[in-house]
């Protein structure tokens, strides 16, 4: 039951950060109105946040890496906190920029070392569902928090939002600081020496699956309102509800991708769910401009989406044996890398004049890629025990 506890508290900080994440999507045009700037200037808070999340994952894991696991994840909790405090008071948009910047910067790093430290906390046959413990925070705030937190926003005030990602925050440190058993430091390594990971290839080839196989998702997931409203015909109210049974998609995936990495290895798993992703995709313009079919199509791309996140970070995790917080950090730095990726050449075809039901086959061709990188790997992998 402990490392049950553990989990959950893990998932209670995921929860926060995936609310933080994707909530300013939904309250946007509140924050811009509040702080009397235009809706493509506010995007630049959008924009902040994920560089925050490139530039500390890394950085974070690196400098702290060798506290205790436990301590790490109380630290990177508070600061989360304290950063997404600033942004209830930001007064302008320069002090706006810069509460999302901060924020971002906590990120990468727990769930870097939360996805080590929950592979540590069960048998080595169940690394990967616990990983996705971790990751269904992030799935369930789609379904509650970020719905609860634009409503808010929309009505009450976009700083309350930010208000309950606080309380959030303080639940999580809470959470770990009564559930978190205190695991044993790793052996203290100079920063340089971890970064050797990198001068081999298959650490970069899974950075490669995150940043471009994931990126297949948010070509169309960042395009998915007006593909619902101006193809399928749903009204701006009823996306909400769409986007929250995404949502629950997207968490039934992330605990099948869990379950699916730990019976077939996490590549293989990766390679299965990516290539379900393509066609999905490409059954989404196809069945976009019926209704029905077009809302069961939301549901399970959404959960193929999200069933490749464990697979991917126990890939990675293997892939940097002696390095593992560093590289996992540095893969949930690809994951937003992906998102920008993902988000600029989705809406290419748009600019073009093909269309909403574009963005989803240039995720079909990114998803694609990611397969053939996954491939690649266990080649690699083949060929490697060839010559040993």
């Amino acid at each position: 039951m402990t490392f049950k506890k553990s989990l959950i508290s893990l998932a209670v900080g995921g929860f926060g950060i995936g609310m933080t994440e994707f909530v300013m999507m939904g309250i946007l045009p509140d924050v811009a109105k509040d702080l009397a700037i235009s809706i493509p200037t506010a995007g630049h808070l959008i924009s902040a946040y994920a560089l925050g999340v490139v530039i500390g994952a890394p950085i974070l894991v690196m400098v702290a890496g060798n506290y205790p696991p436990k301590k790490l994840l109380i630290i990177l909790m508070t600061a989360f906190t304290v950063f997404n405090s600033l942004s209830i008071f930001a007064s302008t948009y320069e002090l706006m920029l810069l509460s999302r910047l901060l924020s971002g910067l906590p990120h990468g790093a727990f769930f870097g070392v939360g996805a080590v430290v929950a592979s540590r906390l069960v048998p080595k046959e169940k690394e990967a569902s616990a990983v996705a413990v971790m990751f269904g925070g992030l799935t369930i705030a789609n379904i509650i928090g970020i719905p609860l937190g634009t409503y808010v926003g929309h009505n009450i005030s976009w700083r309350i939002t930010f208000m309950m990602v606080v309380a959030i925050g303080i639940c999580a440190i809470l959470a770990i600081t009564l559930w978190m058993p205190n695991l044993e430091k790793r052996e203290a390594k100079n920063p340089l020496e971890e970064l050797k990971v990198f001068t081999h290839i298959e650490p970069w080839l899974v950075l490669l699956v995150t940043a471009i196989g994931t990126g297949g998702f948010f070509a169309w997931y960042s395009y998915i309102t007006p593909l619902l409203t101006e193809v399928s015909g749903f009204s701006d109210n009823a996306v909400t509800f769409i986007l929250m049974f995404a949502g629950i998609g997207m968490t039934f995936g992330n605990f099948l991708g869990g379950k699916l990495a730990d019976k077939f290895s996490p590549v293989k798993a990766t390679g299965i769910l990516l290539t379900a992703m393509t066609l999905s995709l490409i059954m989404v313009s196809q069945l976009a401009p019926t209704p029905w079919t077009s809302l069961v199509m939301t549901f399970i791309t959404g959960a193929l989406a999200f069933s490749t996140a464990a697979p991917i970070q126990m890939l990675m995790i293997k892939a940097a044996k002696g390095s593992e917080m560093l590289a996992s950090g540095v893969n949930q730095a690809g994951f937003n890398i992906g998102n920008a990726i993902g988000a600029f050449l989705g809406g290419l075809p748009i600019a073009a004049g093909y269309g909403f039901t574009s963005p989803p086959y240039v995720g079909a061709c990114l998803a694609t890629l990611g397969v053939m990188l996954a491939v690649s790997i266990i080649f690699l992998r083949k060929k490697r025990s060839q010559v040993v």
